[in-house]
């Protein structure tokens, strides 16, 4: 099969061939022709897989020419990451057919934004949030509206944007063609897309919530307070160039992110408090290799489009299953092979139970290797504050004070510290699979 097979317009497959693509994958193979039909679609494939292709390039393809003003194809997203990387693969796509492309999502200011709409544009790629605001405001058209897309709509849920979809919808005409794309297939999913979708073309290019093949999974079974310290050494010792680490949370995101650095590590974080330019360089310079992690919230996980990307770190286990799925799809991308760490605390255990159950398959323990714990020296006590007595100077503003990390002492450490102790079985070895 090529692309020349899939009836696409010579602008399309120009822009095709001047990324230096013949072969469509899998779900561009199915999703293509479906969409060109008119028919609407419910895809699965997994992240990675070229799906953002499958769905932008059969728009461009159905919008042919500029006409008007307002949108005529909306692609829906749930991160600020993942429209942009859609806005970008439709503009390349797009690039030989005078096509207008605009994406808009909150964190940066408005007006720009505005300026484009005003514009004029064929397609709008939105996150909820902001595409609801200028909708409030009188500025967006949506009546003109014939193709809606709901991607990443198993994130859409979990994000919580379930009532601005319902709202986003009811603005948008009757008569359209819609489709969804997903990595995971999940009732809530199957429910939106019940009262989304009209006899759907199901397409499903792998089997429920699978994950690469090609990625290795292994879990470490230690404290939570030494997991800093073992991300520290395999990234040292294995002399790793580029890791994506996962945190739950934001202040979790940034509090790795400085014990990283204070290690030697070059790193930067990326989550929804990040300004959009701040997030921006971040996900550059860590491919540029400027910097060597990437600490990301699930949030944010979207829409990073990273090539060969070879590990990737749980260092705490998502509370949704399905996450692990999408935060394991950076890695093993386009034919390459990847590497998926989980550090698994004490009350984690269940977790990576839950993890397995969606996987079916395990996920192994493996006995962590020998680390440096960095262990810090309580602060000296504060000298009570007295006025000074006549004649003796205060302070000088601005004296050099100690250096940070000063007092700081290593001492070494196991992957399992409780095997010290005698306590193996809490921490360390654990089970087999």
């Amino acid at each position: 099969m090529s692309f020349v097979n899939l009836g696409l317009a010579p602008g399309l497959l120009r822009a095709v061939a001047d990324k230096g693509y013949d072969t469509p994958t899998a779900i561009q193979t199915r999703a293509i022709p479906a969409m060109l039909s008119g028919r609407d679609v419910l895809a699965s494939a997994q992240t990675g897989t070229g799906k953002t292709a499958g769905f932008v390039l059969p728009l461009l393809h159905k919008l042919d020419t500029s006409y008007g003003r307002a949108p005529r194809a909306l692609v829906l997203t749930p991160t600020r990451e993942l429209a942009a990387q859609v806005a970008q693969c439709a503009r390349e796509y797009g690039r030989h057919t005078g096509l207008r492309v605009q994406v808009i999502f909150g964190g940066v200011g408005m007006q720009p934004q505005i300026d484009g709409l005003r514009a004029g544009c064929d397609l709008l790629v939105a996150t909820p949030g902001r595409l609801l605001d200028l909708e409030d405001q009188g500025i967006l058209d949506l009546d003109h509206v014939a193709h809606f897309v709901l991607d990443e709509a198993d994130r859409m849920l979990d994000m919580g944007f379930i009532h601005a979809i319902k709202r986003v919808i009811k603005l948008l005409p009757d008569k359209r063609q819609n489709a969804m794309f997903s990595a995971t297939y999940s009732d809530d999913i199957r429910a939106l897309a019940a009262r989304l979708l009209h006899d759907p073309v199901a397409i499903d290019v792998a089997p429920r919530n699978t994950v690469a093949e090609r990625v290795e999974h292994v879990a470490y079974k230690l404290p939570k307070d030494h997991k800093r310290h073992l991300l520290a050494h395999l990234i040292k010792d294995g002399d790793w160039h580029q890791v994506l680490v996962f945190t739950r949370t934001k202040h979790g995101a940034n509090r790795l992110t400085e014990q990283l650095e204070g290690a030697g590590i070059r790193s930067a974080a990326i989550h929804g408090n990040k300004s959009q330019s701040a997030r921006v360089r971040a996900l550059e310079d860590f491919k540029a290799n400027r910097i060597i992690a990437l600490v990301a919230t699930d949030v944010a996980s979207r829409g990073l489009d990273i090539k060969e990307l070879p590990h990737v770190v749980n260092y705490e286990l998502p509370n949704v299953p399905e996450d692990y799925v999408h935060r394991i799809g950076r890695t093993a991308r386009a034919g390459a092979t990847g590497h998926a760490v989980s550090l698994v605390g004490p009350d984690e255990g269940g977790l990576l139970r839950d993890i397995e159950k969606v996987l079916k398959r395990a996920v192994p323990y493996a006995a962590a290797p020998q680390f440096a714990i960095t262990v810090s020296a309580p602060p000296p006590p504060r000298p009570a504050q007295h006025a000074p007595r006549s004649g003796a100077h205060a302070p000088r503003q601005g004296a050099r004070q100690p250096p940070r990390g000063q007092g700081q002492r290593s001492r070494p450490g196991h992957g399992a510290p409780a095997h010290r102790t005698g306590n193996a079985g809490r921490f360390g070895g654990g089970r087999k699979h």
